[in-house]
């Protein structure tokens, strides 16, 4: 029996997003907005629950961290982003290429945490 290797990514969303990903059976995330030209998953937990308390929380009242495993040698066309300290590290997925990323997620999206306006 063969297995995929796969890398654990991250994402922050909102409940729209969430919404549509649920709708998908946790299996693909949503199309990008038109003003949105890249997806950017992120390499570590940390990183998505910071954007999700500072960013999302703020501007939606409720954010999410999501969960996921994508074939590590798709992800390997990427080169990985830093976008401020060693831990602000993403993947810039183009918005026109996010249906092949999402072909290539293995299992389910989960989430992983919840944040709320208290």
């Amino acid at each position: 029996m063969q297995t995929t290797a796969t890398t654990l990514l991250y994402r922050p969303v909102n409940q729209t997003e969430l919404d549509l990903i649920a709708q998908s059976g946790y299996k693909r995330f949503p199309p990008r907005l038109q003003d949105q030209p890249i997806f950017y998953p992120v390499m570590n937990e940390g990183y998505a629950i910071q954007i999700t308390r500072e960013w999302n929380v703020p501007a939606y009242g409720v954010g999410y961290v999501t969960r996921f495993a994508v074939d590590s040698a798709y992800l390997q066309k990427f080169t990985v982003q830093n976008v401020g300290d060693q831990r602000h590290d993403e993947l810039w997925i183009p918005a026109e290429e996010l249906e092949e990323f999402n072909d290539h997620i293995i299992g389910r999206i989960e989430v992983t945490h919840t944040f709320k306006n208290q």
